[in-house]
């Protein structure tokens, strides 16, 4: 069995620099007081070494009252640690220290956390923005971005910054500035290079500021070839630190066995669920903030643990198995279609991807972990590959058994997925309990297909356990039943809140000869008369909408006792008169288009809905014996509106006044032509009755 150590693993040069400090100040015994702002490092154990020598931990919003004891004359020393802290809070402790003699700060901001504090200052202000490639809530990243003035912005990743660079607002607000990038110092280098490669490709002038603390480049390094080397991989620090969570990460990807743990009690856990057997290789690193004592401890316990352990797990490894057992084991590997099972047997067990879960879809290296235990009933065993076959959803099954008889006693709404689409319905699988629900309670219309079965396969349901049949364990579902009580509080709610006035957007379910009828949600239905559908006169709703067509539509009238509604669609805005008037006025040139012919003139579609009539004696500057010398249906002309009756709704047209005005002829033979023949005014051909107005005129 071979533990391999990382050369640089533990305190970094910043962190050595800041315990060393503290620790120097402790040995003068000169009777002080001694405060660190936050925590020294993120190692509780190191910490609690510290306040048992009487260090005290402290929070900005404690300097106050600090203040006033140094004032009293109490003997003070403040303690910045390697992170460093916000601008404002540094230069409050250093007027202190300047203005009380038993003051005393100690800054042990970490020398290259300085300088990224020193590029943000320089790089942020008018005409620039700073950019820091860092975990937003960290203590060393707040304290730099207090040292931007203007703006700037903290981005945690390549993929945050994706979205950032995607948003308009940044790229405007950025788009005339000087853009400076730099990296919180314990930031994992590889997302460090992928930002780079983004931010070269939108802004090409970038300042770049490789800021990444080398000690820790180099431990990232050494620690990424180690974990590519070894079976398994210990990464010793806080859950808190952000360069221990970063090894973690970089370790991970390499090494699919990587453990984070704190202490050598974490060691000896790990090493009791993992029974590591001798023969395995085993690499630790690091964060900067693990003393080195607790690196010694570690691989001290874990040397002695797996040697303690090695003749039980001999003996166990004679233990047998079988069929119908439920075992307790560890996972040791997963693959896409499997993992494997360490028994603390001869036999490995393995648990296919189906009888892992019922979603096929399912990612197993989502779902579990190495190192994770896991409960599984045995199917089969084979002592000549040294296999153990195990289900997991057949414990699941048993286990959650009971919560499905509680919701159908309780009338409880479950959520599943549909896994299977079986003869006569669907299987729905609610944590490993299979519940079958007829097609005729799958809210499907009846008649349906399997296609149509087959199609609810992979979604998530709601429905309810409405039978139970507890001596074969085997539970009936319907989700019409939750989909019928769910309709009846949506329409209930619709009832209490509908008013006149309200706009709905809905499809049109059916037509009758009289109006549509329109789906408005929560399974209410309104009526459109056919006289509200349109501005000009229609036989039937087809000729305006059709069913499955999508329209707006605005309450009218409600009757609640009778549950009716009454619904408007044409609106002013689609008035075409009101269409009309907003578009020409009395002597525009409009282009228009014949619809008809007449004896006495035609009609021409100004705009859709509002026609006018070019009098005989309009189409032409010479006298013509019909209007069809000169005109023809579908025929697109240009003509003068010559005259408006808004209260008909009447519009008169010209094509001879146009060709007057080309030709330039005097206004005096103008009248002269037009007195031979007045043109009567014209209305919309939305009423019927204009035609035989017309001809009754022109006789």
């Amino acid at each position: 069995m071979n533990i391999q150590i990382a050369g640089h693993a533990g305190f970094c040069f910043g962190v050595k620099r800041a315990t060393q400090a503290v620790e120097g100040r402790l040995k003068e015994e000169n009777g002080e007081s001694i405060y660190t702002l936050g925590k020294l490092i993120h190692n509780d154990g190191y910490n609690r070494y510290l306040y048992e020598k009487g260090v005290k931990e402290i929070s900005p919003s404690d300097l106050r009252d600090i203040e006033k004891r140094a004032e009293l004359g109490e003997k003070i020393t403040v303690v910045i640690r390697a992170h460093g802290e916000r601008a404002e809070t540094v230069r409050r402790l250093e007027e202190l220290s300047r203005r009380l003699d038993n003051f005393t700060l100690l800054d042990c901001t970490c020398p290259y956390v300085k300088k990224v504090r020193r590029i943000a200052r320089e790089n942020s202000g008018d005409g620039k923005f700073f950019i820091l490639i860092g975990a937003k809530d960290h203590p060393e990243v707040c304290g730099i971005m207090s040292c931007v003035e203007g703006d700037g912005a903290v981005i945690a990743d390549s993929k945050e910054l994706d979205v950032w660079l995607r948003d308009e607002k940044n790229i405007e607000k950025t788009a005339k500035k000087q853009v400076a990038l730099a990296a919180q110092t314990t930031q994992n280098i590889k997302e460090w290079k992928k930002s780079l490669e983004k931010i070269k490709k939108v802004y090409t002038n970038a300042l770049i500021f490789d800021t990444i603390c080398n000690v820790t480049e180099e431990r990232q390094t050494e620690a990424a070839s180690l974990a590519a080397k070894t079976d398994i991989m210990i990464v010793i620090g806080s859950k808190s630190s952000s360069n221990t969570a970063k090894l973690y990460e970089i370790c991970s990807e390499q090494c699919g066995q990587t453990y984070l743990i704190e202490s050598a009690a974490d060691a000896k856990a790990l090493c009791s669920v993992l029974r590591i057997p001798q023969g395995k290789t085993i690499s630790v690193t690091a964060g900067a903030s693990t003393p080195l004592s607790v690196i010694q401890e570690v691989e001290h316990t874990m040397s002695e643990q797996i040697t303690e352990n090695f003749e039980e797990m001999l003996d166990a490894s004679m233990k047998t198995l079988n069929p119908g057992d439920v075992v307790v084991g560890v996972i040791t590997s997963i693959s896409q279609n499997e993992i494997h099972v360490d028994l603390g047997a001869k036999t490995t067990g393995v648990i296919v991807h189906e009888k892992l879960t019922d979603d096929s879809s399912a990612k197993l290296d989502e779902l579990f972990k190495v190192g994770d235990e896991i409960k599984a009933k045995v199917v089969k065993v084979s002592d000549v590959d040294g296999i153990a076959t195990l289900d997991k959803t057949r414990v699941d099954s048993d286990s959650n058994w009971q919560s499905i008889v509680d919701a159908n006693e309780n009338g409880e709404i479950l959520e599943g997925k549909i896994v299977d689409a079986v003869k006569g319905g669907v299987i729905a699988s609610v944590n490993s309990v299979r519940i079958f629900i007829p097609a005729s309670l799958t809210g499907l219309a009846r008649g349906s297909s399997n296609e149509d079965l087959q199609a609810l396969v992979g979604t998530v349901q709601r429905f309810k356990v409405i039978e139970i049949k507890g001596e074969r364990k085997r539970a009936l579902g319907s989700i019409r039943a939750v989909l019928r009580e769910e309709r009846k509080a949506a329409e209930k709610a619709f009832w209490e809140q509908v008013e006149v006035g309200q706009i709905y957007e809905g499809p049109v379910k059916s037509l009758t000869n009289y109006g549509a009828f329109v789906d408005l949600g929560s399974g209410v239905d309104g009526m459109v008369h056919l006289s509200e559908l349109s501005w000009r006169r229609i036989r039937h709703p087809s000729e305006v909408v059709n069913v499955g067509d999508v329209i707006k539509v605005f309450v009218k009238g409600v009757d609640k006792e009778k549950k009716r509604i009454s619904l408007g669609y044409k609106t002013e805005e689609t008035d075409p008169w009101f269409i009309f008037n907003n578009k020409y006025s009395l002597g525009d040139t409009a282009t228009v288009k014949i619809v008809s012919l007449m004896q006495f003139g035609a009609f021409a579609e100004v705009v859709p809905g509002a026609d006018g009539l070019i009098h005989i004696s309009q189409i032409a500057n010479r006298k013509i014996a019909s209007p069809g010398e000169v005109l023809h249906v579908g025929d697109e002309v240009q003509a003068k509106i010559v005259g408006i009756d808004d209260e008909n709704r009447k519009i008169s047209l010209s094509i001879r006044a146009l060709l007057e005005e080309e030709n330039g002829e005097s206004s005096a033979e103008a009248e002269d032509k037009e007195s031979a023949s007045d043109a009567p005014a014209v209305f919309s051909t939305d009423n019927p009755e204009a035609y035989a107005d017309f001809g009754a005129e022109e006789e």
